[in-house]
Formats: C-alpha cells, sequence, structure tokens
C-alpha cells in the first residue's frame, strides 16, 4: 500500500551510537576479530537480508513465509484449506490441512525433520528429491528467519493420529519434539503460532487489512484454495477468499472499479516444456495497462521472460486479426503494444519445476523457456477467442487504433517538454524559480498550489538549493486522459521539463535534477485534492520516483498559539492540546488556524515548513507486494466510476481524522 512515512529531518536517530573511548580508536586486527556467526545468529544480526526491513513491511513478511509454505503444499495437491488467525497478544497462527511436516529423523542432522525445517538455514523440501514439483521457496530459508526473529515459535503438526510439538525461543529449541495428545486419523496438516521479537521489529502490532490484500492475492493466484483470515483482538473481524475461478476472478476484481469494453475475460491455459501456464484478461475504457506476472505464485513486479513472451503474443495476434479482417488498411502501420495494451487488465501465472530469479528479491524471472510457453499458449488460445468472439474482437482493434492516433499526436507534444539548455529554464511555463545548485543530490523542488504561497516560497527558500514550481489551479486527473492529453496540459509539462527525467517510455531516473520532489499545499480539503491528483500523475507516469524514495509530502502547520510574545506551532489538534495544556488555558492566547500557506509570511513559511533542520517532511513510498490493490484504489478514487467510489467512502468514513468542513 502506499503509506506515508515521517521523515523528521531533525535528525533523530533510532539507535545510539556506542561513544568511543580514548583519542584514537583501536587498530587491533587479527584472527579474533573475525567471527563466525553460528546457526540463527546472522539471521538475528543481520534481518534486512532475509526480510528486507525490520518494519512494518517486514513484520508481514514473516506471515507470508509461513503461509507461502503452507500454498506449496495446496500447489503440490495437498491442501485445501488455510486458516490465518491475528491473536490477542499480536501473535500469529497458521492452520492448514497439508500433509503436515515431516516429524521422522533427518539422517544427515540426526533431528527430526520439523526441527531441521525451523534452526538450520538452506534446509527444506524444495530443493530436489520429489517433495514439491512447484514452489515459490527455493532458498529454504523461510520457516527458520521466521523463527530466527520470533521471541517464541511454536509448531504443531497433526499426522497418523497424532499431536506433534516443539517449541522454540529466538530460535533455539526449548524441547525435543513430543507427543502433546491425539487426534482423528484423518486429521493432518500443520499449525505455527509465532510472536514476532520486540528486540528486532520497530513495530510489533499486525495491520489486518495488509494481510487482507496479500492473502486475497493469494487466494485469486491458487484456484479453489480457500483462504480463511480472523482478527481475533478487539475489533473481531473475518475474511473468506475462495476463488473457484482463479485469475479469472481476479481480472473481474480489478476491473470492477471500470468500465469493461467486452464482457468475457480472455482465459488462456496450458503447458508446453513442463512449465504451466494461466493467462486471463479484459480491456476496460482507461488508458492505463495494469499487468500482473507471478511464478509459482511469487509476485514479479519486473516481469521476466513470461511478461516478454506475453506481450510479444498479443501483439503478434491482434495485429494478424486487424489485417486478415481488414480493420486496419494497408497502408496504416502495425499496432504497437502500447496501444493494443492501453485499458488492459492481465494477469500471467506460471508454474515452473526450476525457476531462476534475479536475486533473493524474485523480482524478475530469467528462464528463457518461459518466454516461448507463454508465447505459445497465448497466441493459439487468443486466436480462438477473437475468431470466437468477433465483437469483442473488433472493439479491442478499435480501442487499439484510437490509441494508435493518440500516441502519435502525444509524440509531436512530447519532444515540446524536453529541455535543451540551460537558459530555457526561466522561460518554462508555471514560474520555475530554480536553485543555483547543479548536484541534484543536493537539490530539492518544491510544487507549491498558486501565486500567493509561491510567492511566499520564492522569499524563503535557501536560493542554493531549493526550487520552487506554482502551479495555477488543480492539474489535469491523468486517471481520465489520454497520453496526447497529458502532453497539452501546461502544468504537467511544466513538471516534466522541471524534473527532467521524462515520463512514461522516455522516462530515465539518472537524469532527475531533484533528490526530492516536495509537493506544498494548503490544508484544507482543495490543497489534498491537489495532492492527490499529483500523486496520480507520478504514480501513472513517473512511479519510479515514488518506488526511490524521491517524493514527499509537506507538513505545514495547523495551528500558531501566541502568548506573552512567544508562538508555538501546532501539527494537529492533539498537538495543539498538548501546548495548551503546558502553557495553560486562558485570554492571553493568540490562537490562528491556517487554511493556506498564503496567511504565512516567508519567514514562518521557512520555519516551519522549509527548513531542512526543523521540517517534517512525509515520504510517499509504495509496496511492490500489493501492487495491484493500490492500482484498484487509484482507479476507484480518482476515475470515472462513482458507485465504486461511494462504497469506498462508506467502508473508510470511519477512520477520518481532521475532515475540514
Amino acid at each position: 500500500m502506499m503509506a506515508f512515512d515521517y521523515i523528521n529531518n531533525c535528525s533523530k536517530f533510532s539507535r545510539q551510537l556506542s561513544k568511543i573511548g580514548g583519542n584514537s580508536m583501536s587498530a587491533e586486527y587479527g584472527a579474533d576479530q573475525i567471527q563466525i556467526l553460528e546457526g540463527l545468529e546472522a539471521v538475528r544480526k543481520r534481518p534486512g537480508m532475509y526480510i528486507g526491513s525490520t518494519s512494518s513491511r517486514g513484520l508481514h513478511h514473516l506471515v507470508y513465509e509461513i503461509v507461502d509454505n503452507s500454498v506449496d503444499e495446496a500447489l503440490a495437491g495437498f491442501c485445501d484449506q488455510i486458516e490465518v488467525t491475528i491473536n490477542m497478544d499480536n501473535s500469529i497462527t497458521v492452520l492448514d490441512d497439508g500433509r503436515g511436516i515431516p516429524v521422522g529423523i533427518q539422517k544427515k542432522a540426526g533431528i527430526p525433520a520439523v526441527e531441521v525445517v525451523f534452526t538450520i538455514l538452506h534446509a527444506g523440501g524444495k530443493f530436489g528429491g520429489g517433495g514439491y514439483k512447484v514452489s515459490g521457496g527455493l532458498h529454504g530459508v523461510g520457516a527458520s528467519v521466521v523463527n530466527a526473529l520470533s521471541l517464541w515459535l511454536e509448531v504443531r503438526i497433526y499426522q497418523d493420529g497424532k499431536i506433534y510439538q516443539q517449541r522454540y525461543e529466538r530460535g533455539k529449541a526449548m524441547y525435543p519434539l513430543k507427543v502433546v495428545g491425539e487426534c482423528s486419523s484423518d486429521k493432518h496438516g500443520t499449525e505455527v503460532q509465532f510472536l514476532p521479537d520486540p528486540q528486532i521489529f520497530e513495530e510489533t502490532v499486525y495491520d489486518f487489512e495488509i494481510l487482507r490484500v496479500r492473502l486475497q492475492e493469494t487466494a485469486f493466484l491458487t484456484k479453489n484454495l480457500k483462504i480463511i483470515l480472523r482478527d481475533d483482538r478487539e475489533e473481531k473481524r473475518k475474511k473468506i477468499f475462495h476463488y473457484e475461478g482463479g485469475i479469472q476472478e481476479f481480472v473481474t476484481y480489478l476491473n470492477r472499479s471500470k468500465a469493461i469494453i467486452y464482457d468475457k475475460v480472455v482465459y488462456c491455459e496450458g503447458s508446453k516444456d513442463n512449465i504451466y501456464v494461466e493467462v486471463a484478461m479484459q480491456h476496460n475504457d482507461s488508458y492505463t495497462e495494469n499487468i500482473y506476472s507471478f511464478v509459482n505464485n511469487v509476485n514479479t513486479p519486473e516481469g521476466g521472460t513470461h511478461l516478454a513472451g506475453f506481450k510479444n503474443a498479443l501483439t503478434k495476434t491482434i495485429n494478424e486479426y486487424a489485417r486478415k479482417n481488414k480493420l486496419l488498411k494497408e497502408n496504416e502501420d502495425n499496432l504497437s503494444g502500447e496501444d493494443i495494451r492501453e485499458g488492459l487488465t492481465a494477469i500471467i501465472s506460471v508454474k515452473i519445476e526450476e525457476p531462476q530469479f534475479e536475486g533473493q528479491t524474485k523480482q524478475k524471472l530469467g528462464n528463457s523457456e518461459a518466454r516461448g510457453a507463454v508465447d505459445n499458449i497465448v497466441s493459439e488460445q487468443l486466436t480462438y477467442f477473437l475468431e470466437q468472439n468477433p465483437n469483442a474482437a473488433k472493439t479491442i482493434c478499435e480501442k487499439s487504433v484510437l490509441a494508435q492516433r493518440a500516441r502519435a499526436a502525444a509524440r509531436k507534444a512530447r519532444d515540446l517538454t524536453r529541455r535543451k539548455t540551460a537558459l530555457e529554464q526561466m522561460t518554462l511555463p508555471g514560474k520555475l524559480a530554480d536553485c543555483s545548485n547543479k548536484d541534484p543530490e543536493k537539490c530539492e523542488i518544491f510544487i507549491v498550489e498558486g501565486d500567493s504561497a509561491g510567492g511566499s516560497a520564492k522569499t524563503a527558500r535557501s536560493r542554493d538549493t531549493q526550487a520552487i514550481l506554482p502551479l495555477r489551479g488543480k492539474i489535469l486527473n491523468v486517471e481520465k486522459a489520454r497520453l496526447d492529453k497529458i502532453y497539452a496540459n501546461a502544468e504537467i509539462k511544466a513538471m516534466i521539463t522541471a524534473f527532467g527525467t521524462g515520463i512514461h517510455d522516455d522516462f530515465d531516473i539518472t537524469k532527475l535534477r531533484y533528490n526530492k520532489i516536495i509537493i506544498m499545499t494548503d490544508a484544507d480539503v482543495d490543497g489534498a485534492h491537489i495532492s492527490t491528483l499529483m500523486l496520480t500523475f507520478l504514480y501513472r507516469f513517473m512511479p519510479e520516483l515514488i518506488g526511490q524514495g524521491h517524493v514527499y509530502l509537506a507538513q505545514p502547520p495547523l495551528y500558531k498559539l501566541e502568548k506573552n510574545k512567544r508562538i508555538w506551532y501546532a501539527y494537529s489538534d492533539d498537538e495543539l492540546n498538548q501546548i495548551l495544556k503546558e502553557v495553560g488555558r486562558d485570554t492571553n492566547n493568540k490562537i490562528q488556524r491556517y487554511k493556506g500557506l498564503g496567511e504565512m509570511d516567508a519567514e514562518q513559511l521557512w520555519e516551519t515548513t522549509m527548513d531542512p533542520e526543523r521540517r517534517i517532511l512525509l515520504r510517499v513510498n509504495m509496496d511492490d507486494d500489493v501492487i495491484s490493490e493500490l492500482d484498484l484504489t487509484f482507479t476507484t478514487l480518482m476515475g470515472d466510476q462513482v458507485e465504486p467510489r461511494r462504497e469506498f467512502i462508506e467502508a473508510n468514513a470511519k477512520f477520518v481524522q481532521n475532515l475540514d468542513i
């Protein structure tokens, strides 16, 4: 999900640095300084290497690791149901009805196999040997990493009418595996309960919604698997995910806030070269493509060979059909892949025995045979679909031709946004006041609402490192516009030119002229709307800026309190109440509610919002793990369909804070 994380530039560190005694550092470096981290110590020492971070993202990743093991059982055909429970103490329980982790003695280690799985890195059933034909986890670290980073973990295995149990604390077994009871002979599966270690994680409170998004996606990708998510804390909640249609239902779900242009979801399924391929797709009337690729249920946000195979098959097949049926004239160019994919929602899911991912993050598939398998299956079955559904085929081709024409117009407009010389910056649309420093690492640009705030900001700024770009009014809602309209918008052209990166296919982050892009709007409804329009544009056409942490929201104060010639600034109602509690509530208090940045003079704006030493910024982040849900949120809030937006507002109204009415 997109999250706004506080980045306090007052340089407050979460860690205390140990002081070095004496005037010189120790120069001792011998054999005794070389340390060997045994067992799971390495995981506890460097958790970020294994789960990405120790923030909320890493915390939730622990759940995914255990759930993914259960999903592998489902992919192998032995598991029908997974239950995930958030317990009262914020521990997590994951129960499946798979075969159960083996309890017999592993010969090489001399201990039960279940203990091997939870205490030894790079141990698992996915390295060959016939335990699993396909699997998302191939490194054998998931269960042991969760164990290492938990205050405690208990595993129970239901097998052959017996219940086996073992408990671990910070990765170490408390007692040997033992039988703790009996169960019916037909009961089987694994139950894992763990409590994340507060010494490792910055926060240990689980978010129901984050788990909901990931588990729902997993259920879509695993046809007929039932996943139950429970929250046993104060707000008792329960969600059941069970999709017989699998990824076809996933496409329908993602298109629910859009107007589809033909009724059927195109579904292609088949096997080639020991690769099982599933593809589902459907066009809508939007101007953006939303394509998600998976390998053994693992999201591959950077695509890979399976995505390349899909794109090639789609472009080739649609062009062949359009030519054959005279939907493209002889003198017209072929449709490009981009033209055809405009408004397309698609899921590509492949199951492969030995996937070759690029790195532990598994973000890109490298298997060359996957390209041919996807290309072959999609080409063949998409051809059948087009021939059997001529109306849908005609609609796809007509939309693609319109996209082609718009793209040609956009190409002409695009050249106008490209910076040619440094001299041009003074005459750029949007009244850019650039900074004098040419080192992008030291520079930042404030996108400011209106000339009034722009004037104060230009006076207040540090001319060396801070640029100001005032915008007139609200920018175009890019969710409802084609590329040619976007390039024609003066405010957007100003931003594209100022940033220097280009957009869409021309985007090159190495040309970014500012390390920080800071959206600074009024603290009212209009300001929030402008921020949202800005974020929509950046997310749709420059997502890498967000992904690499270059986009921020400025946090101007809401209140100014003056008493006895002293001044305090409050950034929320709670902060104002705290200040009033300390200074006393009486008639000497002069409280001003800032509705707009234009109400502040340059000195106040610098002091509260622009000074790197004192300001508070919100950094905009996005999570690749739930990118499909993020797309859906933007479409719901910024798209044409009113009903999904109304439903969203009704569902989330209770969470609103500081409502400005």
